[in-house]
């Protein structure tokens, strides 16, 4: 008997398996969950400029947080899902960098490619995926993290400028 292998001609969604416990995890994940339905629902033009990239796992990798999350930017079931270093989930693509960078890019203060060219940020995997992330983010009109801050409430919008404050010092992120 010939067993023929076969290729899917488009990647099929697949439920992640559930990260172990944590207490950061525990405290940490209606507050992603939150935000990724949030984002969904008010940009929904991030996920059509992903094109074929939006079925993608995104492992984002702040080094100094004791978590990674794992983003799947897919508009139909959007996850970002913390997940404990010691367990990382399979993923496409990983983006590493300090956690005053990775806001940076978020909150468009920061240039992607001098991060990358500076050795600043790390990517590996599928790196058209990553292009594709990164145009979409910077096709958004405005910070990203700020409309995250208001959607959270009053007490997420002063944790952010304190956040944001915190990493625009120089000496502590903002300057070189």
């Amino acid at each position: 008997m010939l067993i023929a292998p076969t290729l899917p001609l488009r990647r099929r969604f697949e439920p992640l398996r559930s990260p172990p416990p944590s207490p950061i995890r525990v405290m940490i994940q209606p507050i992603l969950n939150r935000i990724v339905r949030d984002v969904t629902r008010t940009l929904p033009e991030l996920f059509e400029r992903l094109g074929p990239h939006r079925h993608s796992r995104f492992l984002i990798d702040a080094r100094d947080l004791p978590f990674v999350l794992l983003l799947r930017p897919d508009p139909d079931r959007p996850e970002l899902v913390a997940w404990p270093r010691r367990a990382e989930p399979a993923h496409d693509t990983r983006i590493s960098g300090r956690l005053r960078d990775l806001l940076g890019l978020i909150d468009a203060q920061r240039d992607g490619d001098a991060l990358f060219f500076s050795r600043d940020l790390d990517i590996g995997g599928d790196l058209e995926a990553v292009v594709c992330l990164r145009n979409a983010i910077d096709d958004v009109e405005g910070s990203i993290a700020d409309r995250v801050a208001d959607a959270l409430g009053p007490a997420s919008r002063i944790a952010w400028a304190l956040l944001r404050r915190r990493h625009a010092r120089p000496g502590r992120g903002g300057g070189r």
